[in-house]
């Protein structure tokens, strides 16, 4: 070893020996020199693991985000705090003081010691710095991370990513949604984000979770970054399949053909579903329960003029003064759930027979899945076992060569009637079928109808339309083979 390598291994030996006494004199010096000595190694090795992806584990992430950094951050607070608060006289204090550095630059053989604790000091502070820095910057992007948001908190958030994730936008990240470009979103999320964290360490949060009303709401912004009205025009066909609870789980279809129309912008008019919408005549609405389904009045701006309309009962107008929350209307007033969608237990089957994950061959397979399913579960394996046990009991009973010869295509009915009841009903969240209402449609005399009900009147006699055509206009409803898709089939087929 030459002179110069043991020059400074002697000098940094003697630094640390000074570092050492320095921080061994108070205990919250010492107590946060060892949390930083055993965490700082871990905590760099694990963060460059996650910058690479080695470790695909959402509980990592939160091991050294939530955990790890916040206690090595507390770890250098206690050091600094023990290092200044030691109460050792007055030549310790006279070590932070500019008299005191220069006193030991000028004496002899003082200046290149002292030159080199600055720089050991200097390369360890550079060090320590960037370990925050690193860590504060990867912790930031993490919990914007939809594996933060979904899978940290596994139970409460699992329906939501069950739905995220079979869902149109489930390569869109939670926060594309849930929290805006704008500083005072990120600010508000971060607030309720930190008191969701207190309730569920606490289990004091609320089940099933709540639709983000009044905070986390995707505004108009957000949707319309992808999805522009004054870009839409025209009309849709959109054909909806159906199975009947019969023996031979009869298809059948409705078509209907949307008026989807746009939101009138630039100098197009407004027109069709999307005139809700328009710049050129906002709506506004007031709703006086959380849910925003008891819709008490109803206006739309018209230039300067405003038109009303006034919930009325069967006697006599409601009193129009009652307390209620104004809004005004955008995409989500509509579309409330256009990617956590939790179907109903007939949707649900629906959905999977017609993609063949529960073969329709099977017979009676929709209405004896509907009877297995629709019961009140306090588990899901309880539920999975309930389901199993009631189907193979019954076909056992009622089609026993069903069950002897072509048992695979009963396990595999099962296995679909089991997967849509996981995708929608979580009885740990209190979760069942139809607990979240979706505005799109008017099920249940919900959506459409909370304003389109026929009981919203002006002051002048004039009523916001029921009328089915003012939407869509009926081409087959519940039809087997529908005439009309036939028809349009045909003409495809003839003009390719």
């Amino acid at each position: 070893m030459d002179k110069t390598s043991a020059f400074f291994i002697k000098t940094a030996v003697n630094f640390f020996k000074t570092a050492v006494n320095w921080i061994s004199r108070s205990k919250f010096s010492v107590f946060g020199g060892i949390i930083i000595g055993v965490i700082a190694p871990v905590l760099l090795i694990c963060v460059m693991l996650d910058i690479r992806g080695t470790v695909d584990n959402p509980y990592f992430g939160f091991l050294i985000y939530l955990i790890l950094g916040p206690l090595f951050i507390l770890g250098l607070i206690l050091l600094i705090i023990g290092v200044f608060i030691r109460s050792h006289g007055k030549e310790d204090i006279g070590l932070f003081t500019f008299e005191y550095i220069e006193e030991q630059l000028t004496r002899p053989g003082r200046y290149s010691r002292i030159r080199r604790h600055i720089l050991l000091t200097l390369l360890i502070t550079l060090i320590t710095l960037f370990l925050v820095a690193l860590v504060s910057y990867t912790g930031f992007h993490y919990s914007e991370s939809t594996a933060f948001c979904s899978q940290s908190c596994h139970q409460v958030m699992e329906p939501a990513y069950t739905t995220y994730q079979r869902s149109p936008h489930s390569r869109i990240s939670c926060v594309e949604c849930h929290i805006g470009k704008q500083s005072q979103w990120l600010t508000k999320a971060k607030f309720s984000g930190a008191k969701q964290l207190f309730a569920v360490l606490f289990d004091t949060y609320p089940r099933p979770i709540p639709q983000p009303i009044t905070s986390l709401r995707p505004v108009r912004e957000t949707c319309e970054k992808c999805h522009r009205p004054e870009m839409f025009h025209g009309d849709k066909l959109y054909i909806k399949d159906h199975f009947l609870p019969d023996e031979h789980n009869t298809h059948v279809q409705t078509a209907l053909l949307m008026k989807i129309g746009s939101g009138g912008y630039l100098g197009r008019k407004a027109q069709g579903n999307h005139w809700h919408v328009s710049e050129d005549y906002p709506v506004f609405y007031k709703y006086t329960d959380h849910a925003q389904e008891d819709v008490v009045q109803v206006w739309r701006q018209d230039g300067d003029r405003e038109i009303h309309f006034y919930k009325t009962s069967d006697t006599e107008k409601q009193d129009t003064s009652q307390p209620g929350t104004v809004r005004k209307m955008d995409c989500m007033d509509c579309h409330n759930r256009t990617t956590h969608v939790f179907r109903s237990a007939d949707e649900a089957l629906d959905e999977k027979m017609i993609t063949g994950i529960i073969p329709r061959e099977v017979p009676f397979i929709k209405r004896q899945a509907l009877k297995t399913i629709t019961p009140q579960y306090d588990s899901v394996d309880e539920a999975l076992h309930e389901i199993s046990r009631g189907l193979k009991e019954w076909y056992l009973t009622n089609y026993p060569n069903l069950v002897s010869h072509d048992k695979p295509l009963l396990d595999k009915a099962i296995a679909g009637v089991q997967q849509a009841y996981v995708e929608n009903v979580f009885p740990e969240m209190n979760i069942g079928w139809d607990t979240y209402t979706d505005f799109i449609g008017h099920k249940n005399g919900s959506g459409c109808f909370r304003c389109h009900d026929g009981l919203h009147s002006s002051e002048n006699g004039q009523t916001i339309s029921n009328n089915c055509d003012s939407c869509h206009i009926i081409l087959a409803e519940n039809e087997p083979s529908p005439e009309v898709l036939n028809i349009l089939r045909k003409t495809r087929k003839d003009n390719r």
